[in-house]
């Protein structure tokens, strides 16, 4: 048994692997630890109406993945122009509308290119690494960001202020809120869209059903949030 270890092991360091399994596990898990502030500045950074958790998490595990390509790739140009080879083939020939998914070609590629150039150690010590990961990515729901659960989407008609007509309403049955969107539909309508967290997300309908009686509100609606798009 040590022998066959000894055997696979010996692969990698001959074989022109970059320092070998103790350097290739070292640059995976630098890459882990960088993907995770590239994905942390996007999160915070982030201000548009719709947000990716599976995009957050594909900038985690993406820096990794490219390091295992670089490390295969190190002091071998047949290996590079292979690789060129296989990711043309895919881009041309699938159109992958996910991030994960592509993250999941990439990893099955790679481990493909390694176990092919006889790098048999750097496979299997990548293979744990990455499925760690994402394991890791599954139980902490790495990327998400529950700011709100619900839009909601009314249109007034009153003579009165709306503003502080809504606002108690809202303050009753939510933690926060925020007026997203704001535009006039006719002249004496408006057309308001508020983000909210929610007191008690199993009660939206309390909110609903006290915005559609109270005066001045003609239109009211709400959308909650998904779990792979959050706004």
């Amino acid at each position: 048994m040590n022998g066959f270890l000894d055997s696979i092991i010996g692969d990698d360091l001959a074989g022109g692997a970059v320092g070998g399994l103790e350097t290739a596990l070292l640059v995976l898990l630098l890459a882990f630890c960088i993907g995770h502030v590239v994905s942390w500045v996007y999160m915070w950074t982030h201000s548009g109406m719709s947000y990716s958790q599976m995009f957050t998490a594909s900038l985690l595990v993406m820096p990794v993945l490219v390091a295992l390509v670089m490390v295969l790739m190190a002091s071998n140009v047949l290996i590079a122009l292979g690789l060129l080879a296989v990711f043309s083939m895919i881009r041309f020939r699938n159109v992958l509308k996910d991030t994960r998914d592509t993250t999941f070609v990439l990893w099955a590629i790679s481990e493909g290119v390694a176990c092919g150039t006889l790098r048999f150690g750097i496979a299997v010590t990548a293979c744990v690494t990455l499925a760690l990961i994402f394991v890791y990515i599954r139980v902490t729901s790495f990327g998400g960001r529950h700011r709100y659960d619900v839009i909601l989407s009314l249109e007034w008609a009153g003579a009165g202020d709306s503003y502080g007509t809504i606002k108690p309403i809202l303050r009753r049955h939510s933690l926060h809120a925020n007026l997203a969107s704001q535009h006039d539909v006719e002249a004496d309508r408006i057309d308001l869209s508020y983000r909210l967290l929610l007191r008690d997300p199993g009660r939206s309908r309390e909110l609903l059903k006290e915005l559609e009686t109270t005066a001045g509100v003609a239109r009211v609606s709400l959308f909650h949030r998904s779990d792979e798009a959050e706004v």
